[in-house]
């Protein structure tokens, strides 16, 4: 029994892989969306915090990085645009704007794009880099949701950052690690002559 190997061109991501067409980058637009709206019902309260630890900011960053940064964005566009309108699939099947973490749903966009721009340049590929990638896209998270937190909570920036930073860095080291292994390890198995 032969494998078959898949040969990416430079600059490819993931969804890069399957056959071109309009019909399949509307099929993954709509399968990131729902798998971050998904993602974001794994949540867990978090003591003294509006901000629950969820799957939806690991799933987002997944899907910046496996469509790229075109796909990813217009992913949780449409996320953030279905859960505005109503659709129940924000963090515990929350749904509009009023949210004080609502954010980090515009943060998510923004690291979509980031992340599958750094994947088109290879991020993607190895485990040292995709770390890389992963934590700059929760910077980014971090940069847009924190402030909006202070804002929407009236929070001092002390405050905002206590309760919409400090209690997620270990969580997103570990969806760091998780990422770590899980990209550069889907690469090597569908062109495992990558060496890179």
């Amino acid at each position: 029994m032969s494998t078959a190997t898949v040969t990416a061109r430079p600059g490819a991501v993931l969804a890069d892989l399957l056959p071109a067409s309009r019909v399949r980058d509307v099929a993954l637009v709509v399968g990131g969306a729902v798998l971050t709206g998904l993602a974001a019902q794994v949540s867990v309260p978090v003591p003294g915090s509006p901000v629950p630890v969820t799957g939806q900011t690991f799933a987002a960053l997944l899907v910046g990085t496996a469509l790229g940064a075109r796909r990813g964005f217009l992913s949780l566009a449409l996320y953030a645009v279905a859960g505005v309108a109503g659709v129940p699939w924000f963090a515990q099947g929350a749904s509009g704007a009023g949210m004080v973490s609502f954010g980090y749903v515009l943060g998510m966009l923004l690291a979509s794009a980031l992340v599958g721009a750094l994947a088109r340049r290879g991020a993607d590929r190895s485990p040292l880099r995709m770390a890389g990638a992963m934590i700059l896209g929760e910077a980014v998270i971090y940069a847009v949701g924190v402030p909006y937190l202070a804002l929407a909570a009236h929070l001092s920036a002390s405050q905002a950052v206590a309760a919409g930073l400090t209690p997620f860095l270990i969580g997103d080291a570990l969806k760091a690690a998780l990422a770590m292994g899980a990209l550069p390890t889907a690469w090597k198995l569908v062109n495992p002559v990558d060496k890179d």
